[in-house]
Protein backbone atom coordinates (compact mmCIF):
# COMPACT_ATOMS: atom_id res chain seq x y z
CA UNK A 1 0.00 0.00 0.00
CA UNK A 2 1.49 3.34 -0.84
CA UNK A 3 0.70 6.60 1.10
CA UNK A 4 1.68 9.86 -0.37
CA UNK A 5 4.81 7.93 -1.57
CA UNK A 6 5.54 6.24 1.41
CA UNK A 7 5.90 2.69 1.12
CA UNK A 8 5.72 1.68 5.24
CA UNK A 9 2.30 2.50 6.30
CA UNK A 10 3.01 2.50 10.26
CA UNK A 11 5.84 5.35 8.69
CA UNK A 12 2.17 7.49 8.29
CA UNK A 13 1.54 9.36 10.84
CA UNK A 14 -2.06 9.66 12.96
CA UNK A 15 -3.58 12.56 12.00
CA UNK A 16 -7.11 13.17 13.44
CA UNK A 17 -10.20 15.40 12.23
CA UNK A 18 -9.94 19.11 13.34
CA UNK A 19 -13.56 20.83 14.05
CA UNK A 20 -14.85 21.97 10.67
CA UNK A 21 -16.25 25.67 12.40
CA UNK A 22 -15.22 27.52 15.07
CA UNK A 23 -16.98 27.93 18.73
CA UNK A 24 -20.45 30.63 17.89
CA UNK A 25 -19.74 33.78 19.22
CA UNK A 26 -21.74 36.10 20.97
CA UNK A 27 -23.04 37.64 18.67
CA UNK A 28 -23.54 34.70 16.70
CA UNK A 29 -25.93 33.61 19.16
CA UNK A 30 -28.10 36.94 19.41
CA UNK A 31 -28.82 37.32 15.91
CA UNK A 32 -30.06 33.81 15.23
CA UNK A 33 -32.37 34.44 18.20
CA UNK A 34 -33.56 37.60 16.24
CA UNK A 35 -34.04 35.31 13.52
CA UNK A 36 -36.28 33.00 15.71
CA UNK A 37 -39.78 33.06 14.30
CA UNK A 38 -43.06 34.11 16.61
CA UNK A 39 -45.78 32.19 17.53
CA UNK A 40 -44.48 28.64 16.31
CA UNK A 41 -44.48 25.47 18.71
CA UNK A 42 -42.15 25.19 20.63
CA UNK A 43 -40.07 21.99 21.17
CA UNK A 44 -39.42 19.30 23.56
CA UNK A 45 -38.17 22.08 26.67
CA UNK A 46 -41.83 23.91 26.28
CA UNK A 47 -39.60 27.41 25.58
CA UNK A 48 -41.46 29.33 23.03
CA UNK A 49 -39.60 31.44 20.70
CA UNK A 50 -41.19 34.52 22.26
CA UNK A 51 -39.26 34.14 26.15
CA UNK A 52 -36.17 33.75 23.76
CA UNK A 53 -36.71 37.21 22.15
CA UNK A 54 -37.63 38.66 25.29
CA UNK A 55 -34.67 37.62 27.07
CA UNK A 56 -32.26 39.85 25.33
CA UNK A 57 -29.16 39.74 26.07
CA UNK A 58 -29.47 37.98 29.13
CA UNK A 59 -30.50 34.97 27.44
CA UNK A 60 -28.02 35.05 24.84
CA UNK A 61 -25.55 34.79 26.89
CA UNK A 62 -26.05 31.61 29.29
CA UNK A 63 -27.59 30.00 25.38
CA UNK A 64 -23.93 30.99 24.33
CA UNK A 65 -21.98 29.63 27.42
CA UNK A 66 -24.32 26.54 26.98
CA UNK A 67 -23.68 25.79 23.16
CA UNK A 68 -20.04 26.81 23.71
CA UNK A 69 -20.18 24.25 26.54
CA UNK A 70 -21.53 21.65 24.75
CA UNK A 71 -19.40 21.94 21.58
CA UNK A 72 -15.93 22.13 23.68
CA UNK A 73 -17.03 18.48 25.76
CA UNK A 74 -17.86 16.77 22.55
CA UNK A 75 -21.04 15.59 23.52
CA UNK A 76 -24.88 16.44 23.25
CA UNK A 77 -26.81 16.60 26.32
CA UNK A 78 -29.18 13.06 26.07
CA UNK A 79 -32.28 15.49 25.94
CA UNK A 80 -31.31 17.06 22.70
CA UNK A 81 -31.40 13.49 21.22
CA UNK A 82 -35.11 13.02 21.76
CA UNK A 83 -37.66 13.83 19.05
CA UNK A 84 -41.29 14.32 18.71
CA UNK A 85 -42.45 13.27 14.92
CA UNK A 86 -46.07 14.42 13.89
CA UNK A 87 -47.26 13.46 11.39
CA UNK A 88 -49.17 15.79 9.19
CA UNK A 89 -51.45 14.86 6.60
CA UNK A 90 -52.97 16.34 3.72
CA UNK A 91 -56.83 16.28 3.11
CA UNK A 92 -56.56 13.60 0.62
CA UNK A 93 -54.72 11.31 2.99
CA UNK A 94 -57.00 11.69 5.56
CA UNK A 95 -60.09 10.80 3.52
CA UNK A 96 -58.13 7.78 2.27
CA UNK A 97 -57.15 6.95 5.90
CA UNK A 98 -61.42 7.37 6.68
CA UNK A 99 -62.40 4.89 3.91
CA UNK A 100 -59.40 2.21 4.93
Amino acid sequence: MNVHGVNDFRQTGIHTAEPLAPEQSALDMEMASEKLKRHKSPGTDQIQAELIKAGGRTISSEIHKLINSIWNKKELPEEWKESIIVPIYKVDDILVIIQA
